[in-house]
């Protein structure tokens, strides 16, 4: 049996270092092969890649500000590219168009009924789409395809 050295000043030999790995060992293989590692950036969920997602995200966040023209954009842009953003794109501006048109029409009754209480009512009305578009691009921002309410649908 050999014996360590004991370094001077002290009785007690140095326990043996303990061995260094670089890497995990692989797991083992149970009849099919494990997918390859992940480099690089990675889609997000739903998404094929983070494009999709920014171009969804300007839709319906782009609504919430601009009405109908962020989506209309976004569809005329990269709706023949992505069916993915096609769809956000279409769902956002059918909401967004129905909700323009009636906007529009609840201020002018509101002007022309200046002197009862439901004007103040209808210009409350503008605040219903910015809020869904919101909603809609959270859910988005998760992957998920969102179904506005009281939606029309004016674009396949």
């Amino acid at each position: 049996m050999s014996e360590t050295p004991t370094p001077p000043g002290s009785s007690e030999p140095e326990p043996p270092a303990a061995p260094q790995y670089d890497a995990p060992p692989p797991p083992p293989v149970t009849g099919s092969t494990p997918p390859p590692p992940v480099t690089g950036q990675v889609a997000p969920v739903g998404y094929a890649n983070n494009d999709e997602k920014t171009w969804s995200l300007i839709a319906h966040f782009g609504g919430a500000i601009t009405g109908f023209i962020a989506p209309l954009v976004v569809f005329l842009v990269k709706g023949n590219e992505s069916p993915t953003v096609r769809a956000h794109a279409v769902a956002a501006l059918n909401f967004q168009i129905l909700w323009s048109i009636i906007s529009v029409v609840s201020y002018i009754i509101a002007s022309c009924l200046i002197w009862l209480i439901l004007p103040g009512v209808l210009y409350f009305v503008p605040i219903f789409p910015f809020v869904m578009a919101i909603v809609a691009g959270l859910k988005a921002n998760e992957g998920q395809l969102y179904k506005y309410p009281a939606s029309i649908e004016l674009i396949k």
